[in-house]
């Protein structure tokens, strides 16, 4: 027993959904000197709730400490990400035909990476940012305002009492890294219109475990969501699901749409409500579904492993390309060190020259590679895999090959 209760329900947490031993926290990364300090750990273990289904990571660290004013995830430094926001932007205009009399809002907007896109159409938009760093680089550089705070019912009274109230309230893999999730939709439900539309984008878990992403669980995600969850949660709160998309990001994400239940003005869609049927057919509404992912993941391991012994037996140079959070649970939990990779790589200068935590791998630019010219590059974030293997396809001018590890382990000639 885990002595922890539901961050949604409250129910007693009982059921182990995935153990991944103790890993570190998966952005913590090290200067040179910092390599000989003690470095902090906590488990990895994913609980699932009887009663309501969410499948969660308990608040073994508190928001305050993974989300700090040194946070080096810039999500601008992504040009399909960027290129997704921009897709996004034009399709919710044309949907819900936005302007310059509307508001846009969105928790947790980073560098302004999503918001500059309805600022050039003069769409009115605030960001709402705990980083301090990145949002001063979303003001400074694009040109978006926004917020440093926390989201949740506080900040949403705050806002309402100067005057901001949201007709579109967005975020964007955000939902699964609050903590309290009932404070952070009840706060979207007091700061949205009375017409308003709330989209989220996150992971979602039937992609988690049907494509065995177990590495996007570490410490900056609370929760691991599955439509029926969130329907639950929202539904609670005053809110509801209308429509839902399956989006190809992160592995596999939803984008849902949500509204007042009192706003009759926008019917639920055929979509939201098959995804709701698929997923009570797939057992997520059944406790022994979640209970055979632990001999998935230890398989995954077990592959990747037999992969980089048989590698380095024939002498060939593994190195990693990215430094993505996901990376830093996949290494830690099997145990991948300089012994196998002999460094890693990416593309922000917000990263270069330090080291992966728990693993202590090295981290350059990603010219280093073709320095080196290793036999084999893992990616890391595998998620980007295309857009990688475009960006550095040099690599194979001298024989040199990509490796995905998720879902299975593949090299890509």
């Amino acid at each position: 027993m885990s002595g922890q209760k539901c961050r949604f329900c409250n129910n007693p947490l009982e059921h182990v959904f995935v153990d991944l031993g103790v890993s570190p926290v998966s952005n913590d990364f090290l200067t040179k000197d910092a390599l000989s300090k003690m470095e902090p750990m906590y488990p990895l273990s994913v609980y699932v709730c009887e009663k309501c289904f969410l499948v969660q990571l308990p608040a073994y660290q508190s928001a305050d400490s993974l989300f700090r004013d040194d946070y080096v995830y810039f999500s601008s430094f992504s040009k399909s990400w960027v290129q997704h926001a921009s897709d996004y932007v034009d399709m919710m205009c044309e949907r819900f035909g936005y302007s310059n009399d509307s508001q846009v809002v969105e928790l947790a907007s980073n560098d302004g990476y999503l918001l500059q896109h309805f600022k050039a159409k003069g769409v009115p938009v605030l960001g709402v940012e705990p980083c301090a760093n990145v949002a001063a680089a979303a003001e400074k550089e694009k040109g978006v305002p926004s917020v440093v705070k926390f989201f949740g019912v506080q900040t949403a009274k705050e806002l309402l009492a100067d005057g901001k109230s949201a007709d579109l309230l967005l975020g964007n893999n955000v939902l699964a890294h609050v903590p309290d999730i009932n404070d952070f939709v009840g706060g979207m439900k007091l700061l949205l219109k009375s017409d308003g539309v709330i989209t989220m984008e996150f992971p979602h878990l039937m992609k988690l475990m049907d494509l065995n992403q177990f590495d996007t669980i570490y410490h900056e995600h609370y929760s691991y969501l599955s439509f029926s969850a969130v329907e639950r949660i929202f539904s609670h709160h005053g809110l509801t699901l209308f429509d839902v998309e399956e989006l190809g990001t992160h592995g596999g994400s939803l984008r849902i749409f949500a509204r007042h239940t009192e706003d009759q003005s926008k019917p639920v869609t055929d979509r939201a409500i098959e995804m709701l049927n698929r997923e009570d057919k797939a057992g997520y509404n059944s406790l022994e579904y979640y209970q055979s992912y632990q001999a998935q993941v230890e398989k995954t391991k077990r592959n990747l492993l037999t992969f980089l012994i048989e590698a380095k037996e024939q002498g060939k140079a593994v190195v990693g390309y990215g430094a993505p959070a996901k990376g830093n649970t996949l290494l830690n939990y099997c145990g991948i060190r300089t012994d196998f990779i002999d460094y890693t790589t990416d593309l922000s200068p917000h990263k270069q020259g330090l080291y992966l935590p728990g693993v202590h791998i090295p981290i350059y630019a990603p010219e280093k590679i073709m320095e080196t010219k290793p036999d084999y590059v893992l990616i890391l974030p595998w998620n980007l895999k295309n857009e990688i293997i475009e960006q550095m396809k040099e690599v194979r001018s001298w024989g040199g090959k990509f490796v995905t590890p998720i879902p299975v382990v593949e090299i890509h000639d």
